[in-house]
């Protein structure tokens, strides 16, 4: 278990990961009331928020992004596992401080997220949706990056500035705000198939079986809440695991393009170099 506090832009940045071998449970507690965004990554690890008799499950966190007000009653549960790590960034204020914050942002949580700047119990839940695909590769670069020391703190510094100016955007957006509960809550099914199903994902037919919407409206309602179509989120997914193992194993490429479901290396070589700007080959240097 990884677990780095840094004070940035007046913020307080709570950034952790955790892998584990078998089922572990880890808790955390605030040590005074806070208004928090938290952006989950890759891990797809169970939250649990417990507070007085009450308590707040989310099975499917990867990609998430949550807003709340939390005092010092609240508990926060992550159930690790081997197939459900944890990748979580944290990035909180007191209420008090807000008046502090820098550029105006003390101005958009009042605004925009009222509800938890005059909170009405223990725990309070704000907006909450899935990252765009822009935001997920914030998230993805700050658990992956290589800088150390300063410039460490500087790439940090910026990001965190991104991830709450793209997670204020889409509240005043409001994606996905036509998209009916029961409906969503398919999508993200669907998103999770293909996201554990990267080497032998289902057709489009095949996934609007197994989650019980019709074609038309995956499309359709998948594109609006995740930014993407369906499988041109199913290839960003593939190629940042290529990515991943590339930099971070000893795999050739042509391993890790099987990996993932390419059989074709011609054209996963041009698909990463679209998005990459450079070859896979190239990526250790």
């Amino acid at each position: 278990m990884v677990r780095e506090i840094l004070d940035i832009n007046d913020f307080i940045v709570l950034v952790e990961e955790g892998n584990s071998d078998t089922v572990t449970v880890d808790s955390c507690l605030f040590d005074e009331p806070v208004i928090a965004v938290a952006f989950y990554g890759s891990g797809n690890v169970a939250l649990s928020v417990k507070y007085g008799d009450k308590q707040r499950d989310f099975d499917h966190s990867k990609g998430l992004a949550l807003s709340f007000y939390a005092d010092e009653k609240v508990e926060f549960v992550h159930t690790i596992s081997p197939d459900k790590p944890l990748e979580c960034i944290l990035i909180a204020t007191s209420p008090k401080n807000l008046e502090k914050l820098p550029n105006e942002e003390g101005e958009l949580f009042s605004q925009m997220l009222d509800q938890l700047v005059n909170p009405t119990g223990h725990y309070v839940e704000g907006p909450k949706f899935f990252m765009t695909p822009e935001m997920q590769s914030i998230v993805n670069q700050i658990f992956h990056t290589t800088y150390t020391g300063k410039t460490k703190m500087m790439f940090f510094r910026s990001q965190v500035t991104a991830l709450l100016s793209h997670f204020f955007g889409q509240l005043a957006t409001k994606v996905g705000d036509d998209i009916k509960t029961s409906e969503k809550e398919k999508l993200f099914q669907a998103k999770e198939i293909l996201s554990t199903n990267l080497d032998t994902p289902p057709s489009l037919t095949e996934l609007s079986m197994q989650i019980g919407l019709n074609s038309f409206k995956l499309k359709k309602n998948f594109k609006a809440l995740f930014g993407v179509p369906v499988f041109k989120y199913l290839q960003n997914e593939r190629l940042s695991k290529v990515h991943n193992l590339l930099r971070n194993r000893d795999v050739t490429v042509q391993e890790a393009a099987w990996h993932v479901g390419y059989d074709s290396l011609s054209s996963f070589s041009n698909a990463f170099s679209k998005k990459y700007g450079f070859r896979p080959s190239e990526i250790r240097g």
